[in-house]
């Protein structure tokens, strides 16, 4: 429709964010409005944000700077923040971004129809009330992309990790029900969707009932074989015997678990609040690797939290040795206000966090480097995702121990999945080229489990 309201979304942060902006324009679609990617005509202007660390803050502050701009020429323009930023400055936003109409935290995303036109009536809103109910369990999210699919199977968190603002900013642990995830997979399969990734704070905390995770891991495995199952993210004081079995089982449920460790201190685990310790972790991934061979490994490591010294440092990077983990996501540390991190102080000197975290970084790279040159000279199969962003012949996707890699386009198709005889690689990409299926089967080296 010509008159339609336009509403144009920014997303910044986690997956479970990508998920929110879907539940977010699937909300406003049903209420009118139309989707747009120009900024310059959107008679609605939002920015889904995230609070976890201080630079993705300043970054959205600074995207605010440029709507007004836009506002400017347009005065008509509604602008508003969601998510955990504006449920965790919705003062500061409030007085400091005077263009700024609305502020609407994650569990209040139902409201924005009617925020919004009281904004379009010159009424600015807060809506930032957090909910021990609230899940969007009968809203099915508005999505574009028909390969890889987010659903958000529980929102919040009970773990209060003492540098973390999730429960602050999300709430309480709540889990969406098994039927209504089931649904929306059997929909998803339906619109051709190849891959789909179960998304919580912490997913192994997920309970429907009896329904515990595996079993909900199980049960959306078991609706499309040809769908691959991801899951993200996992804490490992819940990653269950149960849980592994199941992944063991399904050739679906993709051979990667992102495991975040943080710190390899006992010391500094505990000052987090992660409630298990080095050694437990080492046990973990030790049954882990016994019962799905060929399992890919990641993990979150802060450097620089409270109180650090150079001997908690090195149990880290001992860690990482000892696991050899295929990759790792590394952070300085950075203190979110009424956390509990907060109150013990950043002594950490800003220098020494980037040394260290370069030391974590570097040597990450070089053990990444050093498996994926394992891989030269074997075949892997690839589900395609799309075209690779540095070169318009070249098509990209992933493993299912999610590996990226990068082949000549040919005449595979997105949205298939072909076997890539690896050529060459660095430490965080596989190059290649697709071969026929007889000729990865002539080679003797498929990896579909230990890409």
């Amino acid at each position: 429709m010509a008159n339609q309201r336009q509403v144009y979304i920014e997303t910044y942060g986690c997956q479970m964010n990508l998920a929110d902006t879907e539940v977010v324009l699937s909300i406003l679609t049903s209420a009118g409005y139309e989707q747009t990617g120009n900024l310059r005509t959107a008679d609605v202007v939002f920015v889904n944000t995230c609070a976890v660390r201080e630079n993705a803050e300043q970054r959205v502050f600074g995207r605010l700077g440029d709507f007004k701009r836009y506002k400017k020429a347009n005065p008509g323009m509604v602008i508003g923040v969601l998510g955990c930023m504006a449920e965790r400055l919705r003062k500061d936003l409030m007085e400091s971004e005077s263009h700024v109409d609305l502020v609407i935290g994650p569990d209040e995303y139902r409201r924005i129809p009617e925020l919004v036109e009281g904004a379009m009536r010159g009424e600015r809103g807060i809506a930032v009330r957090l909910s021990r109910a609230e899940n969007y369990d009968d809203i099915l999210p508005l999505r574009t992309d028909g390969i890889s699919a987010w659903i958000s199977v529980m929102r919040g968190c009970d773990k209060f990790c003492t540098f973390c603002v999730v429960p602050f900013t999300r709430g309480r642990e709540r889990s969406r029900t098994l039927e209504s995830i089931q649904r929306e997979v059997e929909h998803l399969a339906a619109q051709g969707f190849r891959e789909i990734t179960l998304l919580g704070q912490n997913v192994n905390s997920y309970l429907d009932g009896t329904n515990d995770f595996a079993d909900l891991m199980a049960s959306v495995a078991s609706i499309d074989s040809s769908i691959r199952i991801r899951f993200t993210t996992s804490h490992p004081q819940d990653m269950s015997m149960k849980l592994v079995l199941t992944i063991a089982e399904h050739e679906n449920i993709c051979n990667y678990i992102h495991l975040p460790v943080q710190s390899g201190s006992d010391r500094i685990l505990e000052l987090m609040n992660r409630a298990y310790t080095r050694d437990h972790y080492l046990s973990l991934v030790r049954t882990i690797r016994e019962n799905i061979p060929g399992v890919s490994l990641s993990t979150d490591i802060i450097a620089g939290f409270p109180t650090e010294t150079d001997e908690d440092h090195r149990r880290t990077l001992d860690v990482l040795r000892e696991i050899e983990f295929d990759g790792a996501f590394t952070f300085k540390y950075s203190p979110r206000e009424n956390t509990k991190a907060w109150h013990m102080g950043d002594d950490v000197p800003e220098d020494l966090k980037i040394e260290r975290l370069n030391q974590i970084i570097d040597l990450q790279r070089s053990i990444s480097l050093r498996k994926n040159q394992e891989l030269v000279g074997q075949t892997v199969e690839v589900l395609v995702e799309g075209e690779s962003t540095k070169s318009p012949n070249d098509h990209c996707g992933r493993t299912d121990t999610n590996r990226m890699v990068v082949f000549p386009k040919g005449t595979t198709q997105i949205g298939r999945t072909v076997r890539v005889h690896i050529d060459r690689m660095n430490s965080a990409t596989l190059f290649g080229t697709a071969v026929s299926t007889s000729a990865a089967t002539d080679s003797g080296a498929t990896l579909a489990a230990s890409a």
